[in-house]
Order: structure tokens, then C-alpha cells, then sequence
């Protein structure tokens, strides 16, 4: 693991009373203890606690955070729900590891257009669940899309055995709203296939998180065959 910023670690006690004042509550996680969870994804070869955990509700907590972050040149980390085995949500010593639990509420269903529309935190099987007694389903089936969200799926384009007939996660998003490093709110794409001009929403779908945290996502719904 890289040496961690000395400084940073200096002023955990400011930073974390920092982000309380923007999310409130049980909103961060400093304690030792409850750190533990976070310290790594599905790779449990590494395992490193994190400077703190945010747990934002909204996106304007999450612009806040984001942009304290980014004005004191405090790292940061998203997280969805920790299933990946590539080590995307492994934490830093001197960062702040921001989960996005709390983003899961599904949006909007429609059904003429076949798109739903869900916060990252909407676990992959939810989708389907919410869509199958009308006859539809999700196709992007990971092996843990029983725990795995949505979020998570865009950041590491994730698929599953229908892959091979529907495409990754990248084949079957349609928009995205995220924001940056900077705490600006970005949307790419939208409720219809291909867009014209270039395609940053592709760019966006495997990112692991480096250009920017999910906030919304639009997806295709299909038929059951």
C-alpha cells in the first residue's frame, strides 16, 4: 500500500468534525471498530481501514463532501456494496471511503419505453424483482447480483452468463447522473439508445469510480423470454 499522507492523517480530527456538519446523524464512521467492514471489497487478501466512512443521503450532501474533499487534497474512495473482487473499493489509510447505501430507492418504471431509472445503491436483483410481474427482468446477472448494486455494477461493468446474449453492464445502461471530484453534477446519456456525439457514458461504465460517483442510472429492462 502507498505511504499515506502525514498531514492528512494530522487533521483526521478536523475532517471527520467536518463531515458530520454535513451528514448528520450516524452519517460517519470513525470508531476503530465499525471501520472494520469497509477495509476491504471481495479481495480480503489486502485489507486496510479507511481515515473515515461517509454515508451520505443525498446529492447535495454528496457535492458537499466531495468538494470539502477535494478543496483540502483529502483522498476519496466510493464504495457500493464491497462485492467485487478486484480490489475497486479498497480503502486508504489517509482517505475518506464514501459508501452509497443509502442511494437505494427505484426511481421510475417504464414500461412503453422499457427503462427503469435507480439510485446506485438499488441492488442488482431488486431491479428484476421490481419489474417481474409485469413480464420484464434485468439481464446483467453477476454472480452476486443477489448483494452486488447497481452503482457497483456500473463502476466495474460488471456481467453474468447472459453476457454472451445481452452485454455487459455497459450494453445495457442508458444514462447516468454523477458527480465529481469537484462537486459538480453531471448527466450523460438518456432515455434512449446512442446518443449522438461522443460517448463519455461508456467512459464512465468500468471507470471504477475515478471520473466521478453515481448518483442515478438509468437501465434497459427486457422482456422475459
Amino acid at each position: 500500500m502507498p505511504e499515506p499522507d502525514g498531514r492528512t492523517l494530522q487533521q483526521r480530527g478536523a475532517i471527520v468534525a467536518a463531515l458530520r456538519a454535513i451528514v448528520p446523524g450516524e452519517g460517519v464512521i470513525d470508531d476503530p471498530a465499525e471501520l472494520r467492514p469497509y477495509e476491504s471489497d471481495g479481495l480480503t487478501a489486502y485489507r486496510q481501514p479507511p481515515l473515515a466512512v461517509v454515508l451520505p443521503e443525498t446529492v447535495d450532501q454528496l457535492c458537499r463532501v466531495l468538494r470539502y474533499c477535494h478543496d483540502r487534497n483529502v483522498k476519496v474512495v466510493p464504495r457500493g456494496a464491497g462485492t467485487s473482487l478486484s480490489g475497486g473499493a479498497l480503502p486508504l489509510a489517509d482517505a475518506v471511503l464514501i459508501g452509497m447505501a443509502r442511494f437505494n430507492r427505484i426511481l421510475d418504471v417504464d414500461y412503453v419505453d422499457r427503462i427503469a431509472v435507480v439510485q446506485p445503491g438499488v441492488t442488482n436483483l431488486a431491479i428484476t424483482r421490481a419489474v417481474e410481474e409485469r413480464g420484464f427482468y434485468y439481464a446483467p446477472d453477476p454472480s452476486s447480483q443477489i448483494a452486488c448494486t447497481i452503482g457497483g455494477n456500473v463502476a466495474e461493468n460488471s456481467g453474468g452468463v447472459h453476457c454472451l446474449k445481452y452485454g455487459l453492464t455497459t450494453n445495457n445502461v442508458l444514462a447516468v447522473e454523477l458527480v465529481t471530484m469537484e462537486g459538480e453534477v453531471l448527466r450523460l446519456g438518456g432515455r434512449h439508445l446512442d446518443p449522438a456525439g461522443l460517448d463519455l457514458l461508456g467512459v464512465v461504465v468500468g471507470s471504477e469510480g475515478l471520473l466521478g460517483i453515481v448518483t442515478e442510472v438509468t437501465v434497459r429492462i427486457l422482456p422475459r423470454p
